[in-house]
């Protein structure tokens, strides 16, 4: 069984022409800056199959992993705090399977101890036994 991260904007009017260009361009460099090659980044649906009203829709799998499990979780939401910057007029929801992740305007995305430097050590130790 996966864990995944969700991720949508919403709004009445689609992307313009410049928006969809930044956009293109930030999820280009946050794959590009991903720090593992085999696990899944972060991953936007095509738009032309979105529902009417998404603008920007997608998912990223969580690894199995548990060393990888946090700088994962912390690529995809910095990744979609730009994004949500990028597009700050739309209605965003964010949310790990059932449990929705807030937005804070200072920190962006986060989940608690997704920096803890300790916890992450202590997870890779875990993933090696």
């Amino acid at each position: 069984m996966s864990v995944s991260l969700y991720y949508t904007a919403r709004r009445a009017t689609p992307l313009s022409a410049s928006e969809s260009a930044a956009v293109t361009r930030l999820i280009g460099a946050r794959q590009a800056s991903f720090p593992y090659e085999d696990e899944e980044s972060l991953y936007v649906y095509d738009a032309r199959t979105a529902d009417a009203g998404t603008v920007l829709d997608g998912s990223t799998k969580l690894p199995f992993d548990p060393g990888r499990l946090l700088p994962v979780v912390a690529h995809v939401l910095d990744s979609v705090t730009e994004l949500r910057r990028t597009l700050p007029d739309a209605e965003w929801h964010v949310h790990l399977d059932d449990l929705d992740i807030e937005w804070d305007e200072a920190a962006g995305y986060e989940l608690p101890g997704m920096r803890d430097a300790d916890l992450a050590a202590e997870l890779a130790a875990e993933g090696e036994r």
